[in-house]
């Protein structure tokens, strides 16, 4: 097997774009996931049957285990998933709303909880996989007027590693990128 197959969330730009482009590139093939399905159809175009785009919001959990059964269904396995998709909210502690704070968490632990989740039972049946968690400089220090960002990928940092004693037992591998 030379080829990966890789499942992206958050391909529409950024690292995300960055990875989808590079993998496929290499003649992986590539499961990339955007709010927007659409911003991916240069690379369905020049790629074809190596990219599947797929519309996913992160913090849909039906959507997130359609999305990773139609990438599995279509690839036949999952060899990288990256959980890319997030943001950061900037605000003072003090003056950030509820529905801001439930968004942050929602969209930066809760979306990478539920990828992850979809995708373990598929890699622990081919006893191989690796997830990569985007986490961020965030996720180890903390600045003024950025606290529900550094909570949320501190969360991802603490599950991450967590998960990564679970995992190894089936060849899976649990990496945190902190750009």
């Amino acid at each position: 097997m030379t080829d990966k197959v890789w499942f992206i969330t958050g391909s529409s730009k950024g690292f995300g774009r960055v990875w989808a482009e590079a993998a496929l590139a290499r003649g992986d093939r590539v499961a990339a996931t955007a709010r927007d399905a659409g911003t991916l159809a240069d690379l369905v175009e020049k790629y074809g049957d190596n990219i599947a785009a797929i519309k996913l919001d992160v913090t849909d959990k039906q959507a997130v285990d359609a999305a990773i059964a139609e990438a599995h269904k279509r690839f036949g396995r999952l060899d990288v998933v990256i959980n890319n998709a997030g943001y950061g909210h900037f605000g003072a502690i003090e003056e950030v709303s509820e529905q801001e704070a439930r968004d942050q968490i929602e969209t930066n632990v809760f979306g990478a909880l539920w990828v992850t989740q979809a995708a373990l039972p598929i890699m622990r049946a081919q006893r191989s996989g690796h997830i990569i968690q985007i986490s961020s400089i965030g996720g180890v220090n903390a600045f003024a007027s950025l606290g529900l960002y550094h909570a949320s990928k501190w969360a991802l940092e603490a599950f991450s590693q967590s998960l990564s004693l679970e995992v190894a037992e089936f060849g899976i591998h649990v990496t945190l990128v902190e750009p």
